[in-house]
């Protein structure tokens, strides 16, 4: 079974998008500043943070080269400019890219990249986001054992730094490598604290995108009708709420619906479609993660 989540293929690329939280620790930190007569001059007539913006709802759409064009424009912007926020958004958003095709040799440009700029400015956050972007880039790959390296270092900067978007997500990120590891306890862990996280951010947010981890995590540990309860149920949600998770991410949720199809009889599949249709997050998480 674990084999499928290793090599399930680029059907899990086509689309590509992110919680909250994973947005806001991708986005750049300061407001937007006027744009003025040497902004044109350098050929930026628009808020090159708002341009950041728009690539990465490119890349959510999977409109890859519109979203490298916007993030490169940026990044010669950015560098022009002298400003290091505007050129660690786009080496960050650059990074996103490389995972779509495992481009992992462009990945180790950029993290050197995003190291130099940590150094140069002092600011641990671009040495936080190029552990992130290693970490998924190796577990969509499925180097577990580099993936969890990396979220173990991103974790531990964003704890310290306060970035508590990353750090937030990062469990729910580093629960796959635990379940793909065989490692249960510690999955259950880290998507019960992710829900822990997001309900102290947010008291009245209902989070589907860690039902994605709960679903293979229940795939893994054998409850095959579960797995597919809260698949479909994620996938209900998803569409009513207009998201699309990330390459990294998509790639179980997808694993975990083939083998559904392939394990389960067709009438109960029907019938665990028609239960899911009235599930909400909270239904599922006290049904099968507490």
């Amino acid at each position: 079974m674990k084999n499928t989540f290793y090599i399930l293929g680029i059907a899990a690329l086509l689309f590509s998008c992110s919680t909250e939280d994973e947005d806001e620790a991708n986005a750049p930190d300061n407001e937007p500043n006027e744009i003025g007569h040497e902004d044109m001059i350098l050929g930026m007539e628009q808020d090159p943070k708002e341009l950041l913006k728009e690539a990465y709802q490119q890349f959510k759409e999977g409109n890859d080269e519109a979203s490298i064009n916007l993030a490169n424009k940026v990044l010669e912007y950015g560098r022009a400019v002298n400003d290091d926020t505007l050129v660690g958004g786009a080496l960050s958003s650059l990074c996103r890219n490389a995972q779509r095709t495992f481009d992992t040799t462009r990945l180790a440009e950029l993290s050197i990249k995003l190291a130099q700029l940590s150094e140069s400015s002092g600011d641990q956050k671009w040495m936080m986001k190029r552990a992130h972007m290693n970490a998924e880039m190796w577990r969509l790959i499925g180097n577990m054992e580099k993936a969890e390296a990396y979220y173990i270092e991103s974790m531990t900067i964003s704890e310290s730094i306060g970035a508590m978007g990353m750090f937030t997500i990062d469990h729910f990120n580093k629960s796959f490598v635990s379940t793909a590891t065989g490692d249960f306890v510690e999955a259950r862990r880290l998507i019960t604290k992710y829900y822990a996280l997001r309900q102290k951010a947010d008291s009245t947010s209902e989070d589907a995108y860690g039902l994605i981890a709960l679903a293979y995590l229940l795939e893994q540990e054998g409850d095959l009708e579960g797995a597919l309860e809260v698949a479909r149920v994620t996938r209900r949600l998803f569409e009513e709420q207009n998201i699309f998770p990330e390459p990294p991410d998509e790639k179980p949720l997808i694993s975990v619906e083939i083998n559904m199809l392939h394990k389960l009889e067709p009438e109960k599949i029907k019938t665990i479609e028609n239960e899911s249709l009235n599930q909400s997050v909270n239904d599922l998480l006290n049904r099968y993660l507490k």
